[in-house]
């Protein structure tokens, strides 16, 4: 087979899709369509393959209904709404900003049912909700706070038989000696056959839970299998860590979703760092199946390959997001593969069965760590391609040069550790670059019929550093409540308690004048966004944290043994810089569409993600901004997309990354859409959720269709 042949392919099916697309812009029998699970489909691909809105007719969509779905704090601006709605036969399902499960007509918004759930459990945000029938009943399986319950798709009921009284609690059989007890589901769970695949999300400090990936039965909700991230003696990976790290470790949990080959029972399952994030001087080694992509047998939870795509990780480089399932052609040859994104910018693709990479990947030496204790891998896994979607490293050459105080900026810059990735945090400031949490984040990719990957990212720097942990004695010990803000908060919320500069972790500097002594204590408790809750906290010492974000330092008597972090460090935040004006000190583009072509690795366009309105009419092109949330992808040309804080749903010619459309939503849209057909028309919707970066809160969701 001749190498151009890809090349054709494209052509033919281009021309295809145009000819598809013309015959379905004048069809009125357009057959109900289906956004069946979680970013689109079991290969969580955001695709459809709807063309009755397509790049002709795109400037025509209007808004075909709006719901309010509750529970928005548009006062303090504290919610979120990030779920992508599943649409089954005519019937959308999502959840609202009050982290309650609905069920709507897909076609005009009218409601069918809403939850009214009460338990007194961990605060979240939900990214959605999964399907299941076997033809007689249909369930949605809901993960809140900690409980997994199962509905009756029909009336939104808790199915009694289902766990105890219709829930599991999630805690159960991830506790470890000396762990707190925050751990929420907030992606939807994989269904195989009758096999409910669970991940979570745990906290990220020392105490955290284990990570493990668990399996139930649908009806029962028994626990079939569970598989250990962190190796018990005797299992595969067990040497890769510490003695008793399964005993003394928590985290390395699969919180970002899962994809699916159904046909040949694989799942396939990311993972992220081990905790505490920053330092790993208690569990060295490559501390498997931390930073991992899995593949395991869905029935029997028998792990089939894996690959590691940071070892020992100290910088927080999870897998942000679920993996895409497609098919490329490559020197000549169709291959099933199974790929995932990264924080850094990078994409790892292999083939689906055998776990072998399809591009090379390099290991590289990197830096070792100066931080006492710390030991540093020698090398981090590299691909060759798939072409890197963001840059790679923040320099002196690459500050901003409308940076309002960019003398002031190089001269910090020059003082730091930086210029390359995976530099361990040290004592100095060390920058991330992209930041902390991408690159690509949780929405992930969208991968077209073509194999185009479509991928959004954000490059914007973040600083941070190691600090000692406040060093108590044995025993019982006087604490003040700002060492206690230290050892819990400061690593969040900055020493100086000033949060990050674009609101998505909010300083307490004010914090006892906007709520009162109940409600801080209440959020400490469940958690709330971001944060998760601090049950390993005694209430006395939460009270000795509030009353020094008062203004008072008083002390309080605190177990150490029991209470305190056991890392003998902390760092000083995720501090995203920025200039006096608030924008990034990294030259423009701040956020961006990329698209991949991935059958050759190679980068076919990229655009700006979103604009400052302002800077746009000082006549600066658009630079993007900071985004969540992905993009859908449809065989009608066209990538539709929110995900930027400008709160613009726009819709993008995916052959060229044109903007062809675009809408201002009542609120920043970082969430997903999902696309479908109901009644003959095909539609497109989106949670307008607002809430991070400064932004409002909100609690519609919008859905368009042509008029």
């Amino acid at each position: 087979m001749k190498s151009n042949q890809p090349i054709q392919f494209k052509l033919f099916t281009a021309l295809v899709s145009v000819a598809f697309v013309a015959l379905s812009a004048t069809s009125d029998n357009l057959p109900d369509t289906d956004w069946t699970e979680y970013n689109g489909g079991a290969d969580k691909n955001h695709f459809s393959p709807l063309t009755q809105i397509n790049t002709a007719n795109v400037n025509q969509l209007k808004p075909a209904w709006v719901y309010a779905s509750g529970g928005a704090d548009t006062i303090k601006n504290t919610t979120q709404m990030q779920c992508n709605p599943i649409i089954i036969k005519g019937i959308l399902y999502g959840v609202s900003a009050g982290s309650q499960a609905f069920a709507l007509e897909a076609a005009t918004g009218k409601e069918i049912w809403k939850t009214r759930l009460n338990d007194d459990t961990f605060n979240m945000t939900s990214r959605g909700v999964t399907y299941w029938t076997d033809g007689k009943e249909s369930r949605i399986f809901f993960g809140y706070g900690a409980f997994m319950y199962a509905l009756n798709a029909k009336d939104g009921q808790p199915i009694i038989s289902f766990g105890k009284n219709g829930k599991i609690n999630l805690k159960e059989g991830i506790t470890r000696p000396g762990a707190d007890e925050y751990v929420v589901a907030n992606t939807p769970p994989t269904i195989f056959k009758n096999v409910l695949i669970v991940g979570t999300r745990v906290s990220e400090s020392a105490s955290a839970l284990l990570g493990d990936i668990r399996a139930y039965d649908v009806k029962t909700g028994k626990q079939i299998w569970a598989f250990h991230t962190i190796p018990h003696p005797g299992e595969y990976g067990y040497n890769t860590w510490e003695k008793q790290n399964y005993r003394n470790v928590g985290g390395a949990n699969s919180w970002m979703g899962m994809a699916i080959d159904r046909q040949r029972g694989i799942v396939y399952v990311p993972t992220g760092s081990a905790a505490f994030d920053f330092y790993g001087g208690n569990r060295k080694g490559d501390n498997l199946f931390a930073n991992c992509l899995i593949a395991l047998n869905a029935t029997t939870g028998k792990r089939l390959w894996h690959f590691q795509t940071v070892h020992h990780d100290i910088w927080d480089r999870d897998i942000p997001a679920p993996p895409n399932l497609f098919t490329i052609v490559k020197d000549g040859k169709k291959i099933d593969v199974v790929s995932v994104v990264s924080k850094q910018g990078f994409t790892f693709v292999f083939d689906r069965v055998t776990g072998k990479p399809v591009f090379p990947i390099e290991e590289r030496p990197f830096p070792a760590s100066e931080i006492p204790g710390e030991k540093a891998s020698l090398t981090q896994p590299i691909p060759v391609l798939p072409e890197p979607f963001t840059r790679q490293s923040f320099t002196v050459a690459d500050v901003n040069p409308m940076a309002s105080n960019k003398e002031e900026i190089i001269e910090a810059l020059k003082k730091s550790n930086t210029g390359s990735p995976f530099i361990p945090l040290g004592r100095e400031r060390t920058l991330f670059f992209p930041g902390s949490d991408g690159g690509a984040q949780w929405g992930g990719a969208a991968v077209d019929e073509n194999s185009m990957m479509y991928v959004p990212a954000k490059e914007n720097p973040v600083f941070s550093s190691i600090v000692d942990a406040p060093n108590y004695s044995a025993g019982k010990a006087s604490i003040t409540g700002k060492q206690l803000y230290q050892t819990y908060c400061a690593s969040c919320h900055g020493t100086d308690r000033e949060g990050n500069h674009d609101g998505t972790i909010p300083g307490l500097l004010n914090i006892t004048n906007k709520y009162n002594n109940i409600a801080i204590l209440q959020i400490m408790a469940k958690g709330r966004g971001m944060m998760p809750a601090l049950t390993h906290i005694k209430d006395t010492d939460k009270q000795a944290i509030i009353d020094f974000l008062g203004g008072k330092n008083t002390s309080t008597q605190a177990s150490v043994k029991s209470n305190l972090s056991t890392s003998p460090y902390t760092h000083t935040g995720y501090n995203r810089w920025y200039d006096t004006n608030g924008y990034p000190v990294s030259t423009p583009p701040w956020g961006t569409l990329t698209a991949i072509d991935m059958n050759t690795g190679k980068r076919q366009w990229q655009v700006p993600l979103g604009e400052y309105p302002e800077l746009t009419a000082k006549g600066v092109p658009p630079t993007g901004t900071d985004n969540y949330g992905c993009g859908a992808v449809t065989a009608g040309g066209l990538i539709f997309i929110a995900s930027s804080k400008d709160e613009q749903f726009r819709a993008f010619d995916r052959r060229t990354g044109k903007i062809l459309w675009q809408y201002k939503l009542p609120a920043a849209g970082y969430a997903s859409p999902s696309v479908y057909a109901a009644n003959g028309k095909q539609y497109v919707v989106i949670a307008c959720g607002g809430g991070k970066l400064k932004s409002k809160s909100g609690d519609r969701y919008l859905a368009f269709a042509l008029p």
